[in-house]
């Protein structure tokens, strides 16, 4: 018997990439289950898929940072702590986290292939004895307009959107006018594409780091939030400074205010995406 559940969540992370840097992704969640009937004459009930399932892909990945153990850099865990350094096109990265805010994904790359293997691993084993096999389709949103990976931390954050690297693929509508401006969703999208957005509050100098030691053309981030102490070092070409936050709504405020800047005449008016059918409007 084959059981099925589309839609069952949506994976906000960010991972490595040897070329990319940090990715931020959005993948939404289909399952299908083989097994055979329980004394329920159910494969799996309905809640326990979304319940089960959907708490152990939040508990493993969801917005963290996948690691690959193929990454050409350098990654440990020590004393509860995960630390990262690596370069990717000729751009330094380097972090060190909680233990928490990271995962590692088999292989030389994190893609949709490796993750599914990632998720099956460790899904399965927790699944009952009658569920003999378990697939996963992960897919982005169908893109109805231009789109941006962005990686971010938001230390303000009472959960797990205070990971210092997590992150998005996300949709960007504007308007001028009521008259939608596929040039500008497209400027946008093509800046900000594999960015991490950092908050001015956050920056730190290199030398006041703990843990990480920066390179000359990074930016420094640092901060401590109710899952621990956070820093980032990362090239200064791959990051965006905001002057404000990196929620969503402060994401689109932002963004309003600087296409505003030049269409001072216009009515303007910003859509951002948080990932899959979430996110804030602004009006300027």
């Amino acid at each position: 018997m084959i059981l099925f559940v589309n839609d069952l969540t949506v994976i906000d992370f960010s991972y490595l990439c040897n070329q990319r840097g940090p990715v931020g992704e959005s993948w939404i969640v289909d399952v299908v289950l083989h097994g055979n009937l329980n004394e329920e004459s159910m494969v799996l009930d309905f809640g326990l898929v979304k319940k089960q399932i959907k708490r152990i892909i939040d508990d493993s990945i969801d917005h963290k940072l996948a690691i690959p153990t193929g990454l050409n850099g350098r990654y440990e865990l020590s004393n509860d702590r995960v630390e990262v350094e690596y370069e990717f096109n000729g751009h330094h990265f380097a972090m060190n986290a909680p233990k928490s805010s990271a995962c590692f994904v088999t292989g030389d790359s994190v893609d949709i292939q490796s993750t599914i293997a990632f998720l099956k691993s460790i899904i399965l084993p927790a699944l009952p004895s009658n569920v003999k096999d378990i697939e996963f389709t992960l897919r982005p949103e169908h893109s109805r307009s231009f789109y941006y990976h962005y990686s971010h931390g938001l230390k303000k954050h009472d959960g797990n959107c205070q990971r210092i690297v997590h992150g998005h693929r996300s949709l960007i509508e504007i308007e001028l006018d009521g008259i939608s401006m596929p040039r500008l969703q497209k400027e946008r999208a093509d800046k900000w594409q594999d960015i991490y957005l950092g908050s001015e509050e956050d920056q730190v100098s290199a030398e006041s780091l703990k843990y990480v030691v920066a390179k000359p053309e990074d930016y420094c981030f640092a901060y401590e939030s109710t899952q621990g102490y956070f820093e980032l070092a990362i090239a200064k070409e791959r990051c965006d400074i905001l002057p404000c936050d990196s929620t969503v709504e402060c994401i689109a405020d932002y963004l309003a205010k600087e296409v505003k800047k030049e269409y001072p005449d216009k009515k303007v008016k910003v859509k951002a995406y948080e990932g899959v059918g979430k996110g804030a409007i602004s009006l300027a």
